[in-house]
C-alpha cells in the first residue's frame, strides 16, 4: 500500500510532540524517591480511599453521566452553581475539550513562554495555531500576552500558578488581561495549584467566571487531593461554555470510583489543610537550603521549586540529574519547557526533602572540587 492510500491524520497532528511525564522508575532494585510529578507527599484522604473501595462493589454499573454528586460537592464547597461545573478525566481532558469546542483551522491561541505543555498539544490537536508570548523574570507578562493578540486569536491559556516555574500573576493583573482581551477571546485560567497559594493578591478565577461570559477556570484533584491516578478535573464555566463542553465530552467521562473518591476528598477539609500546612513549612525550607548551595531557585507559590544549575561542565542540570538518579532520586528535567539547565523538585516528605538537599550538597561540593 502506498503512502497516499493509507489513512492520514489531519494537518497539524504530526506536528505535536507527545507529552512526556516525569519519570516514575529507575533501573535496578530498591525504592526510589520520586519527586518528579508534583504529587502530594501526604497521599489521598483516607476517606477518599475508603469511598473508592466501597465504589468497587458496583463496577458493573455505569457511573452518573453528569458526575452529579461530585459537581454538587464542589458547588457546596466553593459556593458555586453546580450547573456551571463540568467534570472531566483530569483537567487535561477539559483543556482539550475547550480547545476542541472553541478552536479550529485558521484560529490562534496564546500561552506563555514556559506554560504547561498540554496547551500546545490541545491547540495543535484542534487544528489551530499556537502563539507563544515571552515571559518576564520567568513569569507570565500581561502586556506580552496582549501583544500577541490578532484577529485570529480565539483563546488564551494561562496557568496561574504556572508549572514548572511556580510563579503567579496577582489577580489585578489577571483582571487587566481579561478587560483588555477582545470579548470573542476565551480566557482559560488553569488553577491546578491554587490550593497551595497563600498570597493576599491571588484569586483562582472564580470571580471572573462569575462576572464574565468568556472566562473559564480549571482545577484538578491530582495535586492537593492526591488523586492523580483517578484522573479527576473540573471546570467552572459560563453557562454557554458549560453547555458546549457537555455536548462534546464523553457521556461517562468520570468513573464511578473517581466520583465517589472525589466527593470524599472535597469533604475532608482537614486532610487538605494538613497538605497545605506541610507545603507551607517545607517550600520555604527547600528554597532557602537550595539557595545556600548557590543554586538559583525561582520563587514558587506552588508545591514544587525550579532549581537552576551552572553552565559549567560537570555542574549542569544533566550532571545533577545523573548524580541523583545514581542515588535513586527522581527529579524532573524541564528542557521541554525552555529550561535546559534546571530541575523541578516537588516538595516531598521531611525525609525526602532532607535526603535530596543532602545529595545536592554532595553534588555541589564534588562538582566544585573538580572545577
Amino acid at each position: 500500500m502506498s503512502a497516499e492510500d493509507r489513512p492520514a491524520p489531519r494537518p497539524g497532528v504530526l506536528d505535536i510532540d507527545a507529552y512526556v511525564p516525569g519519570r516514575s522508575e529507575l533501573p535496578g532494585e530498591g525504592p526510589a524517591i520520586k519527586l518528579s510529578s508534583n504529587e502530594t507527599p501526604l497521599g489521598p484522604s483516607p476517606e477518599a480511599v475508603a469511598a473508592f473501595k466501597e465504589a468497587a462493589g458496583a463496577l458493573d454499573r455505569y457511573p452518573d453521566g453528569a458526575a452529579t454528586p461530585l459537581r454538587e460537592a464542589l458547588a457546596a464547597q466553593y459556593g458555586l452553581n453546580p450547573d456551571r461545573i463540568v467534570c472531566g478525566a483530569g483537567s487535561d481532558e477539559l483543556l482539550n475539550l475547550l480547545a476542541g469546542a472553541y478552536l479550529g483551522p485558521g484560529d490562534e491561541a496564546i500561552y506563555s513562554e514556559h506554560g504547561f505543555l498540554v496547551y500546545r498539544i490541545a491547540i495543535l490537536a484542534s487544528g489551530a495555531t499556537p502563539v507563544v508570548a515571552p515571559e518576564r523574570a520567568e513569569r507570565a507578562d500581561v502586556d506580552a500576552l496582549l501583544g500577541c493578540v490578532s484577529e485570529r486569536t480565539k483563546a488564551v491559556f494561562l496557568a496561574n500558578p504556572n508549572n514548572p516555574t511556580g510563579t503567579y500573576l496577582p489577580f489585578d493583573e489577571v483582571r487587566r488581561l481579561r478587560a483588555a482581551l477582545p470579548a470573542r477571546v476565551l480566557l482559560v485560567l488553569d488553577a491546578a495549584y491554587a490550593e497551595y497559594v497563600r498570597r493576599n493578591d491571588y484569586e483562582a478565577g472564580l470571580e471572573l467566571v462569575a462576572t464574565t461570559d468568556n472566562t473559564v477556570m480549571t482545577r484538578t484533584f491530582s495535586k492537593i487531593h492526591g488523586l492523580a491516578s483517578l484522573r479527576i478535573g473540573w471546570a467552572y464555566c459560563p453557562e454557554r461554555v458549560a453547555d458546549a463542553l457537555n455536548r462534546i465530552r464523553g457521556p461517562f467521562n468520570v468513573s464511578g470510583p473517581a466520583i465517589a473518591a472525589g466527593v470524599a476528598a472535597v469533604e475532608d477539609a482537614a486532610h487538605m489543610e494538613a497538605a497545605v500546612a506541610h507545603n507551607a513549612e517545607w517550600l520555604p525550607w527547600l528554597t532557602e537550603r537550595l539557595g545556600d548551595l548557590d543554586l538559583r531557585v525561582t520563587p514558587s507559590v506552588a508545591n514544587f521549586v525550579l532549581v537552576h544549575f551552572p553552565e559549567t561542565e560537570g555542574q549542569t542540570a544533566a550532571d545533577a540529574d545523573k548524580f541523583l538518579c545514581e542515588r535513586r532520586i527522581l527529579l524532573r528535567r524541564v528542557q521541554g519547557y525552555g529550561f535546559p539547565n534546571a530541575l523541578r523538585m516537588t516538595v516531598g516528605t521531611e525525609e525526602e526533602n532532607r535526603t535530596v538537599v543532602g545529595a545536592l550538597t554532595a553534588f555541589v561540593g564534588g562538582a566544585s572540587g573538580t572545577a
